[in-house]
């Protein structure tokens, strides 16, 4: 594998992924296509398969609207989708605003940006308990209001109007107030992911004998804080604020980091290689 290629191999499979969900969601809405039709918050898969944002569907219970068999059974299968397998992949697999962060963080690196505000990543635990108590006390889904994730892949899909505003603000947040200050700190939809992510099979795994804690993993994770056993132990990141976007393992020149299962056996946790 050529080294540019490898160093970008993940990067570039998910900007695939994210495009082809988007294109997918236009054709749907624009020219008939079957495969996917609706939003990143309610959905249909050939015609067939519901997927709901589970957290969409907490801030209507919140807000005291009733949902439907389909809208339940849709939140479920993508609870089990992220929670049981991929992780917090939605975050970094399909977001289209994380296209906008990555953006400024990458800009943040190349011009050697630092400083800003100094925001808990916990934040975003604070936000979404706000969001659902609003829900309930305003009767709306009160993230999907301002949600600039809503904003921008509804704008692309359907036409963006004022949401650029709102997508535009995101972009110099991250740039010049905090790094990776949207999706690490404020989102509270990569909270509710983080929260039902902790149990999944799909992690990032770490081989200290291969570690030389040169920490170009760290510099380039949007996740810093799940990678405390660098150069220290093997075995898999627990955190379920992983976001699995795997740029950990494509920066790592020792080799040290890849992608494995993580599964419990009879005899205790057992981990499996699943790639490199």
């Amino acid at each position: 594998m050529l080294p540019a290629l490898r160093t970008h191999r993940f990067l570039i499979a998910r900007r695939s992924k994210q495009t082809l969900t988007l294109l997918l969601l236009i054709g749907g809405a624009s020219w008939g296509w079957t495969i996917v039709r609706g939003n990143l918050s309610a959905a249909k898969v050939l015609d067939a398969v519901p997927l709901t944002d589970p957290f969409a569907l907490l801030q209507m219970l919140a807000a005291g609207s009733l949902a439907s068999a389909e809208a339940w059974i849709g939140a479920i299968v993508v609870v089990l989708l992220y929670g049981v397998v991929a992780g917090r992949a939605f975050c970094s697999w399909v977001c289209p605003l994380n296209m906008v962060t990555d953006a400024a963080g990458w800009i943040r690196r190349r011009f050697s940006i630092s400083g800003g505000l100094a925001i808990p990543r916990s934040t975003r635990y604070l936000v979404l308990g706000l969001s659902l108590v609003l829900s309930a006390m305003l009767g709306v889904a009160a993230f999907e209001w301002i949600s600039p994730i809503a904003m921008l892949h509804r704008g692309i899909v359907y036409g963006m109007g004022l949401g650029w505003l709102a997508v535009a603000a995101v972009f110099l947040f991250d740039l010049a107030a905090v790094k990776n200050g949207f999706c690490g700190h404020l989102c509270p939809l990569g909270g509710f992911y983080a929260l039902v992510s902790r149990w999944r099979i799909l992690r990032v795994m770490h081989d200290s004998k291969r570690c030389t804690q040169c920490m170009k993993c760290t510099a380039i994770c949007p996740e810093p804080q799940v990678l405390p056993m660098l150069g220290k132990w093997d075995g898999a990141v627990m955190s379920g604020e992983c976001t699995n976007c795997g740029r950990c393992i494509e920066v790592c020149p020792d080799r040290a980091m890849r992608f494995g299962l993580r599964t419990r056996g009879t005899g205790g946790k057992a981990e499996k290689e699943a790639t490199s």
